[in-house]
């Protein structure tokens, strides 16, 4: 199936389960045809993993904005080695987190100016955003019961700062409608992936002109 380069993102708290209706997603993709690229934020370079053990695996006491910086200098590694080139050859590009997670933690959550760091982070990777992002929201007590595994170190911050990083999640889609879609993921996985399906194959079908 022949389609124009697409850019979608999935964000949401934390155990609102967007990995896994992330790679969930990319299946449903592929086999509808699409030639479909799945990343992450941070990760899916080398640069990208080694932040990512740096930043989530292990206890580094870090400030807001060392971790801003840290993450946008991720992201611009990624923009220009995986996701501009996939795009540049008609892929849709499918990221787990993206700018929208740096401006929700470290800036809602984090306490950074808020308007300062959506600017610094569109500026350095040249403005190349989503075309759509699918915002799973889930109230935080929810998503922290759902967490099983042993938590990095991002999800043993305190439940205030989640709290933030959720009301700040929320109103970057109240301020960007068009892009952001919200899902209630609070339902069974199921039910989020299909209406994640449905949004996305609705948006490819219609081809809508986001560039």
């Amino acid at each position: 199936m022949s389609v124009r380069g697409c850019f979608i993102t999935v964000e949401g708290p934390e155990g609102s389960g967007k990995s896994s209706q992330s790679r969930a997603l990319v299946r449903t993709l592929k086999r509808a045809g699409y030639q479909v690229a799945w990343v992450r934020d941070p990760g899916s370079t080398a640069l990208g993993r080694s932040l990512r053990r740096l930043l989530l695996e292990t206890s580094a006491s870090l400030s807001p904005v060392a971790e801003a910086l840290l993450f946008i200098g991720g992201r611009v590694q990624l923009v220009e080695q995986v996701i501009r080139p996939a795009l540049a050859k008609g892929r849709v590009v499918v990221c787990d987190r993206f700018h929208d997670s740096t401006v929700a933690y470290q800036g809602f959550g984090g306490g950074l100016d808020v308007a300062w760091l959506d600017r610094l982070g569109r500026s350095a990777i040249h403005g190349v955003m989503p075309h759509l992002t699918i915002l799973l929201d889930i109230p935080t007590a929810v998503g922290f019961r759902r967490l099983q595994r042993r938590r990095d170190r991002m999800e043993r911050k305190t439940r205030a700062f989640h709290q933030r990083v959720r009301s700040g999640y929320l109103r970057l889609a109240t301020r960007e409608p068009r892009r952001f879609v919200v899902i209630d993921a609070s339902r069974s996985p199921e039910a989020v992936r299909r209406e994640i399906q449905q949004v996305v194959m609705q948006r490819l079908k219609q081809r809508v002109s986001w560039y």
